[in-house]
């Protein structure tokens, strides 16, 4: 029987795995993972005794291959009771007018958060000449140029900061936003353009953005380790992977510590792990992939989850929370209110509300390196300006992602092309996870399913060739 390792056990190696051991004549798999634990970063744990994500809370329902997967290990979808965040912006929460990822569709909603002197630039944004794009840009200096940096600054940055973590004057429009990337070759404006794609979302209004698991996304993890585990699949926890090296018959994998080194073979390999570790354990087998990986840069950040007393909410915190603008220079960067945007979380809470402020940008680790004390107080203090939250914290917990987010640079699609392209030359060798065609669930789900129909075509074409 034909073996694959995969390298990774995050939920890009984990749902690779599944997409192996559930196909046609699944081959003998094995899943190595370098930490203790499985998950990568989709955690769990409890804030006095309720349930809580420490890393990412839900995914996208408009994609299929995240629910898919959540049904297909025996997990209900739930979906969120509210997702009506704000914009700390000044003095208080505003509503966030209609954009496509941060740019405005209607330069009037913009008044508010922009002022109308910016709101006035967004409107005259359609008498500049078409945009007629033919390669990438940095999505925030592009909206910037035509439209004024009070929209990167106030809009973009909050809410492409809550996906990368980065800086919106650094990120890439064709990365991030594919469509409105498409939209913008051919678009009179770029106001044109979000519009069009407003009007195209509109179409889908009442189906669900977002879905999520009662207990926290993280049970993914659990659930796909046990049906993976029932399958048959073997699963390896501290094994870190150093390097692959080709043979005639397959591969050679080192893993362990040098002085006592693990070997293991295999027919073919994926490897699901961040792109600083890939390009390190696939410098000899695959140096042009290498060199690629090693470039791609990483911001780390940290959640800081906390329980109060729901009789101390303030009455004025509404919605599902809200986003927080680097230029308004405070600690956190967005806050989600857990026990109002799941069902599930207010109900588990009892009397008790679980929130979550995320902390940290790409460039700002200095303020990582606080003490969770610390951390947890400029929290709460930031709450208490922006909400109004005086109450009295029940329980705190703070988690800390270092180089969790990779940054999708301006050129991005064209370095994962190029990484492709080289891993493609080597027969059985498969390569998967958030540094290449998006960072949220659902696009790792599809990302690990990529690498495991390549792997399967590479085996069928061995069983075809012994034959």
């Amino acid at each position: 029987m034909s073996r694959v390792v995969v390298v990774g056990g995050g939920i890009s190696g984990l749902a690779a795995a599944h997409a192996l051991a559930t196909g046609p004549n699944p081959p003998q798999i094995t899943v190595l993972e370098g930490s203790p634990r499985l998950g990568g970063k989709l955690a769990g744990a409890e804030i006095e005794g309720v349930p809580v994500d420490l890393g990412a809370e839900s995914v996208l329902a408009r994609r299929p291959e995240a629910v898919d997967l959540i049904r297909a290990v025996g997990l209900d979808i739930v979906h969120p009771a509210t997702t009506s965040a704000g914009l700390w912006v000044g003095d208080r929460i505003r509503a966030i007018p209609p954009t496509v990822m941060g740019v405005p569709v209607d330069p009037a909603a913009t008044a508010d958060v922009l002022g109308p002197e910016a709101a006035e630039q967004v409107a005259h944004e359609a008498d500049l000449p078409a945009p007629a794009l033919t390669e990438d840009v940095a999505i925030g200096r592009f909206v910037a140029d035509r439209m004024g940096s009070a929209v990167t600054d106030k809009l973009i940055d909050p809410l492409l900061g809550g996906v990368y973590a980065g800086k919106a004057e650094e990120i890439s429009l064709a990365a991030a936003v594919p469509d409105l990337y498409a939209k913008l070759r051919t678009a009179p404006s770029l106001l044109a353009a979000t519009a069009e794609l407003r009007e195209l979302g509109q179409k889908r209004a009442g189906q669900p953005v977002f879905a999520g698991v009662v207990g926290g996304i993280n049970r993914i993890i659990t659930a796909l380790e046990q049906d993976l585990t029932a399958r048959g699949v073997e699963i390896r926890r501290r094994l870190t992977v150093r390097r692959i090296s080709r043979t005639p018959d397959g591969f050679v994998l080192e893993a362990g510590p040098v002085p006592a080194p693990t070997y293991l073979t295999a027919d073919a390999v994926v490897v699901a792990v961040p792109a600083a570790p890939a390009a390190r354990m696939l410098t000899d087998l695959v140096p042009t992939a290498s060199t690629e990986l090693a470039a791609v840069e990483y911001a780390s950040m940290a959640i800081v989850t906390l329980a109060v007393r729901k009789s101390d909410w303030p009455e004025t915190a509404t919605g599902s929370g809200f986003l927080v603008p680097s230029v308004e220079e405070r600690t956190i960067k967005a806050s989600t209110y857990s026990h109002a945007k799941w069902a599930w979380s207010a109900e588990a809470g009892g009397e008790l509300a679980v929130l979550r402020a995320s902390v940290g940008r790409l460039g700002e680790e200095y303020v990582l390196q606080r003490s969770d004390e610390e951390l947890v107080a400029l929290a709460v203090a930031d709450l208490g300006k922006a909400i109004g939250l005086q109450a009295e914290v029940v329980g705190s917990l703070v988690t800390r992602w270092g180089g969790g987010l990779p940054q999708y640079a301006v050129g991005h699609l064209g370095r994962v092309d190029r990484v492709e392209a080289a891993v493609a030359d080597v027969p059985g060798l498969a390569v998967c996870g958030a540094a290449y065609r998006g960072v949220g669930i659902a696009a790792c789900v599809a990302s690990g399913g990529k690498a495991a129909t390549r792997v399967l075509e590479h085996l069928e074409a061995l069983e075809t060739m012994a034959k």
